[in-house]
């Protein structure tokens, strides 16, 4: 791959030559892809002739390059990777796959279950046009089970996955977690399946069949909440900021705003009682311990909140950071932009042409690992890739004649 195939990039590049292509659409397995491209790997996008439905996923739209607007979530899935539209219902969009596929590492594809199989590029299918291939499907209710041929969406497994059932303020009714945990969640499962099972293939040599599913990501998420239930019948309920097993912890009232404040310890709570001049909670027996704080939670929370309330938020927390306790503002998005702590973690990047991106949330050796705010482009990549490809001079036209900037969404 040449240095201009998926834009500028910057930071670390793991997996440099490595050929991935990506028949996904929304969110989960282009999120895969997208770990992937900023590792370094040449990921190939591949979408419908109509394109990815996540494109026109908005408001909000994010500007491109060519001055065409794509959905935020899509923007923000999509970035360092090449792109074109194929039909993989017709014998020529199954042609371009299949050359794809001969000379990829790895596939990963989100399609409804089943339907990549259907149509001619399952995994045996793939494995025989090349036994070094890792097959990565991203699922919706898993490999088993009676719901394992149903499709799925991110709010759909917060429900059936437990998520809505303790999210939202106590006494309230089911609440979508804000982002989408699950989609995500599920993208990064997903890429580290690939790596490991391309470790794997650097021992034998072979490919091999990779999944994640949305539904088993969301029982992960419910994994301690599970655990409660099954040990000892606690069934996880709504408590707002607050987390169940640690008291004081969560939103708390200073003059001008919350703040999130979190009182993991014993020793913690010794020394935030220290800082706020609360010597009568200190020695109060009913919060000796962190589960006594647990079970007289009421009566800590109210006398707490008659104590942060006393304060500004940039008084509370200079007063906490202070003492070793932790504390947070709540802050949205639009006042995160303007966050120095943000601007410093180098997640929302521009690359060379001033488009941004966002980063991956790891670095490798100090440095954060690469990136490119370039999207796909199905009016100017399709050339470069069908170049490297051996497919029928009929086929290379058919494709190129039907990749016009009239098709761009």
């Amino acid at each position: 791959m040449k240095d201009d195939e998926a834009g500028p990039r910057t930071g670390t590049r793991t997996l440099a030559g490595l050929r991935v292509v990506e028949v996904c659409q929304n969110l989960a397995g282009p999120l895969c892809g997208k770990i992937l491209a900023d590792l370094g790997a040449d990921v190939v996008k591949v979408e419908p002739p109509a394109g990815d439905a996540a494109r026109r996923w908005g408001p909000p739209f994010h500007e491109t390059a060519d001055g065409s607007r794509v959905g935020t979530m899509y923007a923000y899935a999509n970035t360092g990777k090449r792109g074109l539209r194929l039909d993989l219902t017709t014998p020529v969009g199954m042609e371009v796959l299949a050359a794809l596929v001969r000379r990829a590492d790895v596939l990963v594809e989100s399609l409804r279950p089943g339907a990549l199989e259907r149509m001619g590029m399952g995994w045996k299918v793939a494995r025989a046009l090349n036994d070094r291939l890792v097959y990565a499907s991203v699922l919706a209710y898993g490999e088993s089970g009676p719901l394992k041929d149903l499709p799925g969406y991110e709010p759909l497994m917060q429900a059936h996955g437990g998520l809505l059932s303790y999210t939202g303020e106590k006494g309230g009714g089911p609440v979508r977690v804000g982002t989408s945990v699950v989609d995500l969640g599920t993208g990064i499962w997903t890429a580290l399946g690939v790596l490991a099972a391309l470790r794997d293939r650097d021992r034998t040599g072979r490919g091999s069949r990779v999944s994640g599913a949305l539904f088993d990501t969301a029982l992960m998420w419910s994994g301690y909440h599970l655990l409660g239930a099954l040990g000892e019948g606690v069934v996880a309920g709504r408590m707002g900021t607050e987390l169940p097993m640690i008291a004081p912890y969560g939103t708390f009232p200073a003059s001008d705003g919350p703040v999130m404040i979190c009182v993991g310890t014993d020793g913690l709570f010794q020394a935030f009682c220290d800082a706020l001049d609360l010597a009568d909670l200190s020695h109060d027996p009913r919060f000796a311990t962190n589960p006594d704080r647990v079970e007289h939670r009421d009566p800590l929370n109210a006398r707490v909140r008659e104590a942060t309330a006393a304060y500004s938020v940039a008084e509370l927390l200079a007063t906490l950071r202070e003492a070793g306790v932790p504390a947070a503002p709540v802050k949205d998005v639009g006042e995160l932009l303007a966050d120095d702590q943000l601007r410093a973690s180098g997640m929302m990047a521009e690359d060379e042409e001033g488009r941004p991106y966002g980063a991956l949330p790891i670095r490798l050796g100090g440095e954060r690992a690469g990136g490119s705010g370039r999207l796909p482009d199905p009016v100017r990549d399709p050339p470069r890739i069908l170049d490297g490809l051996d497919v029928s001079p009929a086929t290379r036209a058919t494709i190129l004649g039907g990749q016009t900037s009239a098709t761009l969404g």
